[in-house]
Protein backbone atom coordinates (compact mmCIF):
# COMPACT_ATOMS: atom_id res chain seq x y z
CA UNK A 1 0.00 0.00 0.00
CA UNK A 2 1.16 3.64 -0.43
CA UNK A 3 2.95 5.12 2.52
CA UNK A 4 0.23 7.65 3.21
CA UNK A 5 -2.28 4.82 3.71
CA UNK A 6 -0.43 3.77 6.86
CA UNK A 7 -1.80 6.82 8.65
CA UNK A 8 -3.80 6.00 11.81
CA UNK A 9 -7.24 7.54 12.29
CA UNK A 10 -8.30 8.08 15.87
CA UNK A 11 -11.31 9.60 17.55
CA UNK A 12 -12.60 9.50 21.09
CA UNK A 13 -16.31 9.58 21.85
CA UNK A 14 -18.02 9.67 25.19
CA UNK A 15 -21.59 8.90 26.13
CA UNK A 16 -23.56 9.40 29.30
CA UNK A 17 -27.15 9.10 30.40
CA UNK A 18 -27.08 8.41 34.13
CA UNK A 19 -23.80 10.22 34.65
CA UNK A 20 -21.37 7.63 33.28
CA UNK A 21 -18.58 8.51 30.84
CA UNK A 22 -17.11 5.71 28.77
CA UNK A 23 -14.22 6.37 26.36
CA UNK A 24 -14.32 4.58 23.04
CA UNK A 25 -11.27 4.58 20.79
CA UNK A 26 -11.91 4.19 17.11
CA UNK A 27 -8.79 3.35 15.24
CA UNK A 28 -6.91 0.82 13.17
CA UNK A 29 -3.73 1.00 11.19
CA UNK A 30 -4.51 0.73 7.49
CA UNK A 31 -1.25 -0.99 6.54
CA UNK A 32 -2.87 -4.39 5.95
CA UNK A 33 -4.68 -5.27 2.76
CA UNK A 34 -8.25 -6.59 3.36
CA UNK A 35 -7.54 -9.70 1.37
CA UNK A 36 -4.60 -10.53 3.63
CA UNK A 37 -6.65 -10.52 6.79
CA UNK A 38 -7.40 -13.95 8.18
CA UNK A 39 -10.71 -15.11 9.62
CA UNK A 40 -9.12 -15.09 13.06
CA UNK A 41 -8.47 -11.34 12.91
CA UNK A 42 -12.02 -10.71 11.73
CA UNK A 43 -13.47 -12.69 14.64
CA UNK A 44 -11.09 -10.97 17.04
CA UNK A 45 -12.41 -7.61 15.87
CA UNK A 46 -16.00 -8.83 16.25
CA UNK A 47 -15.59 -9.90 19.90
CA UNK A 48 -12.75 -7.63 21.03
CA UNK A 49 -13.59 -5.64 24.13
CA UNK A 50 -11.93 -2.46 22.87
CA UNK A 51 -14.31 -1.31 20.17
CA UNK A 52 -12.04 -1.22 17.11
CA UNK A 53 -13.12 -0.70 13.54
CA UNK A 54 -11.25 -0.70 10.23
CA UNK A 55 -12.21 2.60 8.67
CA UNK A 56 -10.90 4.70 5.79
CA UNK A 57 -8.62 7.57 6.79
CA UNK A 58 -11.29 10.25 6.68
CA UNK A 59 -11.69 13.07 9.18
CA UNK A 60 -13.64 11.91 12.21
CA UNK A 61 -15.65 14.25 14.42
CA UNK A 62 -15.68 13.84 18.19
CA UNK A 63 -19.28 12.80 18.89
CA UNK A 64 -21.51 10.23 20.53
CA UNK A 65 -21.84 6.80 19.00
CA UNK A 66 -23.17 6.44 15.49
CA UNK A 67 -26.80 5.46 15.08
CA UNK A 68 -25.74 2.00 13.87
CA UNK A 69 -23.76 1.37 17.05
CA UNK A 70 -26.62 2.64 19.19
CA UNK A 71 -29.10 0.34 17.46
CA UNK A 72 -26.76 -2.59 18.00
CA UNK A 73 -26.34 -1.72 21.67
CA UNK A 74 -30.10 -1.28 22.12
CA UNK A 75 -30.68 -4.70 20.56
CA UNK A 76 -28.13 -6.33 22.88
CA UNK A 77 -29.56 -4.68 25.99
CA UNK A 78 -33.22 -5.21 25.08
CA UNK A 79 -32.54 -8.90 24.54
CA UNK A 80 -30.74 -8.96 27.88
CA UNK A 81 -33.76 -7.41 29.59
CA UNK A 82 -36.08 -9.97 27.98
CA UNK A 83 -33.90 -12.84 29.20
CA UNK A 84 -33.76 -11.41 32.72
CA UNK A 85 -37.50 -10.87 32.72
CA UNK A 86 -37.91 -14.54 31.87
CA UNK A 87 -35.44 -15.42 34.63
CA UNK A 88 -37.84 -13.97 37.19
CA UNK A 89 -40.54 -16.38 36.04
CA UNK A 90 -38.09 -19.31 35.88
CA UNK A 91 -36.99 -18.59 39.48
CA UNK A 92 -40.57 -18.59 40.70
CA UNK A 93 -41.39 -21.80 38.80
CA UNK A 94 -38.34 -23.48 40.37
CA UNK A 95 -39.76 -23.07 43.89
CA UNK A 96 -40.36 -26.56 45.40
CA UNK A 97 -38.63 -28.10 42.36
CA UNK A 98 -35.01 -27.58 43.48
CA UNK A 99 -33.35 -25.87 46.45
CA UNK A 100 -31.99 -22.36 45.71
CA UNK A 101 -28.28 -22.85 46.46
CA UNK A 102 -28.10 -26.08 44.48
CA UNK A 103 -29.86 -24.30 41.62
CA UNK A 104 -27.30 -21.50 41.78
CA UNK A 105 -24.37 -23.94 41.64
CA UNK A 106 -25.87 -26.05 38.83
CA UNK A 107 -26.70 -22.90 36.89
CA UNK A 108 -23.10 -21.73 36.79
CA UNK A 109 -21.78 -25.23 36.23
CA UNK A 110 -23.91 -25.41 33.11
CA UNK A 111 -22.71 -22.01 31.94
CA UNK A 112 -19.07 -22.96 32.50
CA UNK A 113 -19.49 -26.14 30.44
CA UNK A 114 -21.13 -24.16 27.64
CA UNK A 115 -18.91 -21.11 27.49
CA UNK A 116 -15.54 -22.85 27.84
CA UNK A 117 -16.17 -24.83 24.67
CA UNK A 118 -16.27 -21.50 22.84
CA UNK A 119 -13.76 -19.46 24.82
CA UNK A 120 -10.91 -21.75 25.93
CA UNK A 121 -8.56 -20.65 23.12
CA UNK A 122 -9.19 -17.01 23.94
CA UNK A 123 -8.37 -17.61 27.60
CA UNK A 124 -5.03 -19.17 26.69
CA UNK A 125 -4.24 -16.34 24.30
CA UNK A 126 -5.11 -13.60 26.81
CA UNK A 127 -3.77 -15.29 29.95
CA UNK A 128 -0.90 -12.82 30.41
CA UNK A 129 -3.44 -9.99 30.63
CA UNK A 130 -5.91 -11.97 32.75
CA UNK A 131 -3.56 -13.38 35.40
CA UNK A 132 -3.00 -10.11 37.34
CA UNK A 133 -6.79 -9.65 37.52
CA UNK A 134 -7.71 -13.00 39.14
CA UNK A 135 -8.68 -11.43 42.47
CA UNK A 136 -10.84 -8.88 40.69
CA UNK A 137 -12.42 -11.71 38.69
CA UNK A 138 -13.26 -13.72 41.80
CA UNK A 139 -14.91 -10.71 43.46
CA UNK A 140 -16.98 -9.88 40.38
CA UNK A 141 -18.07 -13.46 39.75
CA UNK A 142 -18.72 -14.19 43.41
CA UNK A 143 -20.61 -11.07 44.44
CA UNK A 144 -22.11 -9.89 41.16
CA UNK A 145 -23.19 -13.29 39.85
CA UNK A 146 -23.17 -16.15 42.40
CA UNK A 147 -24.45 -14.34 45.50
CA UNK A 148 -26.79 -12.22 43.40
CA UNK A 149 -28.36 -15.40 42.00
CA UNK A 150 -28.52 -17.05 45.42
CA UNK A 151 -30.41 -14.08 46.88
CA UNK A 152 -32.65 -14.01 43.84
CA UNK A 153 -33.62 -17.68 44.08
CA UNK A 154 -34.16 -17.52 47.85
CA UNK A 155 -36.33 -14.41 47.43
CA UNK A 156 -38.52 -16.33 44.97
CA UNK A 157 -39.71 -18.40 47.95
CA UNK A 158 -40.84 -15.27 49.80
CA UNK A 159 -42.27 -12.80 47.29
CA UNK A 160 -44.04 -12.69 43.93
CA UNK A 161 -42.49 -12.64 40.48
CA UNK A 162 -44.22 -9.30 39.90
CA UNK A 163 -42.43 -7.74 42.88
CA UNK A 164 -39.13 -9.36 41.94
CA UNK A 165 -39.31 -7.94 38.45
CA UNK A 166 -40.36 -4.42 39.35
CA UNK A 167 -37.84 -4.02 42.18
CA UNK A 168 -35.02 -4.73 39.73
CA UNK A 169 -35.64 -1.18 38.56
CA UNK A 170 -33.38 -0.10 41.45
CA UNK A 171 -30.27 -1.10 39.49
CA UNK A 172 -29.95 2.18 37.53
CA UNK A 173 -30.39 4.13 40.78
CA UNK A 174 -27.55 2.25 42.43
CA UNK A 175 -25.41 2.59 39.29
CA UNK A 176 -25.93 6.35 39.26
CA UNK A 177 -25.11 6.74 42.95
CA UNK A 178 -22.13 4.40 42.66
CA UNK A 179 -20.82 6.33 39.67
CA UNK A 180 -20.97 9.55 41.66
CA UNK A 181 -19.40 8.08 44.80
CA UNK A 182 -16.66 6.08 43.09
CA UNK A 183 -15.90 8.12 39.96
CA UNK A 184 -17.34 11.55 40.80
CA UNK A 185 -19.49 11.49 37.68
CA UNK A 186 -21.71 14.51 37.16
CA UNK A 187 -25.38 14.12 38.13
CA UNK A 188 -27.82 16.40 36.30
CA UNK A 189 -31.31 17.47 37.38
CA UNK A 190 -32.79 15.32 34.58
CA UNK A 191 -30.92 12.30 35.86
CA UNK A 192 -32.19 12.95 39.36
CA UNK A 193 -35.71 13.17 37.98
CA UNK A 194 -35.30 9.75 36.39
CA UNK A 195 -33.94 8.37 39.65
CA UNK A 196 -36.85 9.81 41.57
CA UNK A 197 -39.44 8.29 39.26
CA UNK A 198 -37.78 4.89 39.51
CA UNK A 199 -37.50 5.03 43.30
CA UNK A 200 -41.13 5.99 43.78
CA UNK A 201 -42.23 3.09 41.57
CA UNK A 202 -40.08 0.58 43.42
CA UNK A 203 -41.17 1.84 46.84
CA UNK A 204 -44.80 1.64 45.76
CA UNK A 205 -44.35 -2.06 45.00
CA UNK A 206 -42.36 -2.73 48.17
CA UNK A 207 -45.13 -1.32 50.38
CA UNK A 208 -47.86 -2.90 48.23
CA UNK A 209 -49.52 0.45 47.61
CA UNK A 210 -49.80 1.32 51.31
CA UNK A 211 -47.30 4.02 52.31
CA UNK A 212 -48.16 3.52 55.96
CA UNK A 213 -46.02 0.38 55.71
CA UNK A 214 -43.09 2.60 54.73
CA UNK A 215 -43.43 4.56 57.98
CA UNK A 216 -43.70 1.32 59.95
CA UNK A 217 -40.82 -0.27 57.97
CA UNK A 218 -43.09 -3.25 57.31
CA UNK A 219 -41.39 -4.73 54.27
CA UNK A 220 -41.50 -8.20 52.80
CA UNK A 221 -38.22 -10.03 53.47
CA UNK A 222 -38.15 -11.34 49.91
CA UNK A 223 -38.44 -7.81 48.55
CA UNK A 224 -35.52 -6.67 50.70
CA UNK A 225 -33.42 -9.58 49.45
CA UNK A 226 -34.11 -8.53 45.86
CA UNK A 227 -33.02 -4.96 46.69
CA UNK A 228 -29.77 -6.30 48.17
CA UNK A 229 -29.24 -8.49 45.10
CA UNK A 230 -29.75 -5.45 42.87
CA UNK A 231 -27.18 -3.53 44.90
CA UNK A 232 -24.64 -6.29 44.25
CA UNK A 233 -25.41 -6.39 40.54
CA UNK A 234 -25.08 -2.62 40.33
CA UNK A 235 -21.58 -2.93 41.75
CA UNK A 236 -20.87 -5.59 39.12
CA UNK A 237 -22.08 -3.19 36.42
CA UNK A 238 -19.78 -0.44 37.66
CA UNK A 239 -16.82 -2.81 37.96
CA UNK A 240 -17.19 -3.81 34.31
CA UNK A 241 -15.65 -0.51 33.29
CA UNK A 242 -12.37 -1.69 34.86
CA UNK A 243 -12.23 -4.98 32.98
CA UNK A 244 -9.01 -5.63 31.11
CA UNK A 245 -8.76 -5.36 27.35
CA UNK A 246 -9.84 -8.92 26.47
CA UNK A 247 -12.71 -10.22 24.31
CA UNK A 248 -16.14 -10.24 25.96
CA UNK A 249 -16.65 -14.00 25.60
CA UNK A 250 -13.24 -14.73 27.11
CA UNK A 251 -13.95 -12.44 30.05
CA UNK A 252 -17.36 -13.97 30.66
CA UNK A 253 -15.91 -17.50 30.68
CA UNK A 254 -13.69 -16.47 33.57
CA UNK A 255 -16.53 -14.67 35.38
CA UNK A 256 -18.75 -17.74 35.05
CA UNK A 257 -15.96 -19.91 36.45
CA UNK A 258 -15.55 -17.54 39.40
CA UNK A 259 -19.32 -17.64 39.97
CA UNK A 260 -19.34 -21.45 39.94
CA UNK A 261 -16.43 -21.69 42.38
CA UNK A 262 -18.10 -19.14 44.67
CA UNK A 263 -21.40 -21.04 44.59
CA UNK A 264 -19.89 -24.33 45.80
CA UNK A 265 -19.63 -23.22 49.48
CA UNK A 266 -23.23 -21.98 49.31
CA UNK A 267 -24.47 -25.35 48.07
CA UNK A 268 -22.33 -27.13 50.68
CA UNK A 269 -23.82 -25.00 53.46
CA UNK A 270 -27.32 -25.81 52.21
CA UNK A 271 -26.40 -29.52 52.25
CA UNK A 272 -24.97 -29.23 55.76
CA UNK A 273 -28.22 -27.64 56.96
CA UNK A 274 -30.16 -30.57 55.55
CA UNK A 275 -32.38 -28.49 53.25
CA UNK A 276 -30.99 -29.50 49.86
CA UNK A 277 -33.61 -30.63 47.36
CA UNK A 278 -32.39 -32.52 44.31
CA UNK A 279 -33.89 -31.24 41.02
CA UNK A 280 -37.10 -32.76 39.74
CA UNK A 281 -37.63 -33.40 36.03
CA UNK A 282 -39.30 -29.97 35.77
CA UNK A 283 -36.33 -28.37 37.47
CA UNK A 284 -33.91 -29.83 34.92
CA UNK A 285 -35.91 -28.20 32.11
CA UNK A 286 -35.95 -24.90 33.97
CA UNK A 287 -32.22 -25.22 34.63
CA UNK A 288 -31.52 -25.64 30.90
CA UNK A 289 -33.55 -22.51 30.13
CA UNK A 290 -31.84 -20.54 32.90
CA UNK A 291 -28.38 -21.56 31.69
CA UNK A 292 -29.04 -20.68 28.05
CA UNK A 293 -31.00 -17.42 28.25
CA UNK A 294 -30.48 -15.33 31.43
CA UNK A 295 -27.08 -16.85 32.26
CA UNK A 296 -25.29 -17.10 28.92
CA UNK A 297 -26.94 -15.00 26.23
CA UNK A 298 -27.99 -12.19 28.56
CA UNK A 299 -24.63 -11.89 30.32
CA UNK A 300 -22.59 -11.78 27.10
CA UNK A 301 -24.99 -9.26 25.56
CA UNK A 302 -24.92 -7.15 28.72
CA UNK A 303 -21.11 -6.99 28.76
CA UNK A 304 -21.20 -5.99 25.09
CA UNK A 305 -23.86 -3.37 25.77
CA UNK A 306 -21.79 -1.84 28.58
CA UNK A 307 -18.84 -1.67 26.19
CA UNK A 308 -20.90 0.18 23.60
CA UNK A 309 -22.91 2.54 25.82
CA UNK A 310 -21.08 2.60 29.15
CA UNK A 311 -22.47 1.33 32.46
CA UNK A 312 -24.77 4.30 33.03
CA UNK A 313 -26.78 4.06 29.82
CA UNK A 314 -26.66 0.27 29.87
CA UNK A 315 -28.11 0.31 33.38
CA UNK A 316 -31.15 2.19 32.12
CA UNK A 317 -32.23 -0.84 30.09
CA UNK A 318 -32.55 -2.88 33.26
CA UNK A 319 -35.73 -0.87 33.72
CA UNK A 320 -37.26 -2.92 30.91
CA UNK A 321 -37.02 -6.00 33.13
CA UNK A 322 -39.95 -4.97 35.37
CA UNK A 323 -42.23 -4.56 32.37
CA UNK A 324 -41.30 -7.85 30.73
CA UNK A 325 -41.24 -9.75 34.03
CA UNK A 326 -44.67 -8.39 34.94
CA UNK A 327 -46.15 -9.45 31.62
CA UNK A 328 -44.67 -12.93 32.05
CA UNK A 329 -45.78 -13.20 35.69
CA UNK A 330 -49.38 -12.39 34.77
CA UNK A 331 -49.44 -14.39 31.54
CA UNK A 332 -47.53 -17.48 32.68
CA UNK A 333 -47.93 -17.60 36.45
CA UNK A 334 -51.42 -16.03 36.64
CA UNK A 335 -50.29 -13.62 39.35
CA UNK A 336 -52.69 -10.81 40.27
CA UNK A 337 -51.84 -7.46 38.66
CA UNK A 338 -53.00 -4.70 41.04
CA UNK A 339 -53.33 -0.94 40.62
CA UNK A 340 -49.99 -0.24 42.30
CA UNK A 341 -48.19 -2.58 39.92
CA UNK A 342 -49.61 -0.56 37.03
CA UNK A 343 -48.63 2.78 38.56
CA UNK A 344 -45.14 1.48 39.37
CA UNK A 345 -44.61 0.27 35.81
CA UNK A 346 -45.74 3.65 34.47
CA UNK A 347 -43.21 5.39 36.71
CA UNK A 348 -40.43 3.06 35.56
CA UNK A 349 -41.27 3.71 31.90
CA UNK A 350 -41.24 7.45 32.59
CA UNK A 351 -37.80 7.08 34.15
CA UNK A 352 -36.51 5.37 31.00
CA UNK A 353 -37.97 8.11 28.81
CA UNK A 354 -36.43 10.90 30.90
CA UNK A 355 -32.98 9.27 30.99
CA UNK A 356 -32.86 8.40 27.31
CA UNK A 357 -34.17 11.80 26.17
CA UNK A 358 -31.41 13.38 28.26
CA UNK A 359 -28.83 11.08 26.65
CA UNK A 360 -30.09 11.82 23.14
CA UNK A 361 -30.08 15.59 23.64
CA UNK A 362 -26.60 15.45 25.16
CA UNK A 363 -25.36 13.35 22.24
CA UNK A 364 -26.76 15.89 19.76
CA UNK A 365 -25.15 18.79 21.64
CA UNK A 366 -21.80 16.97 21.57
CA UNK A 367 -22.10 16.28 17.86
CA UNK A 368 -22.94 19.90 17.04
CA UNK A 369 -20.24 21.40 19.26
CA UNK A 370 -17.56 23.00 17.03
CA UNK A 371 -14.01 21.74 17.22
CA UNK A 372 -11.54 23.82 19.22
Amino acid sequence: MPAQSEQRCTSIATSSAWGMSWPVHLGQSMDTEPENRGMGSVLQERFHCQITFRVPCLPLVDSAFSSQMQIRAYLFLSTTAACWGANTVFAKMAVDEVSPMLLTMLRWLGVVMLVWVLAHRGVKREWAVIKPKLGYLLAMGGLGLAIFNALFFVAAHRTTALNMGIIQGTVPVFVLLGGYLLYRERVSPMQMAGVGLTLVGVILVAVEGDFRRLVALAFNVGDLMIILACLLYSGYTLWLRQKPDVPALTWFALLATAAFVSSIPLAALEWQMGVTQWPTSTAWVLLALIVLFPSFIAQVFFIRGVELLGPGRAGVFVNLVPILASLAAVGVLNEVFTWYHGVALALVLAGIAVAESFASSQAQDTTRRPQA
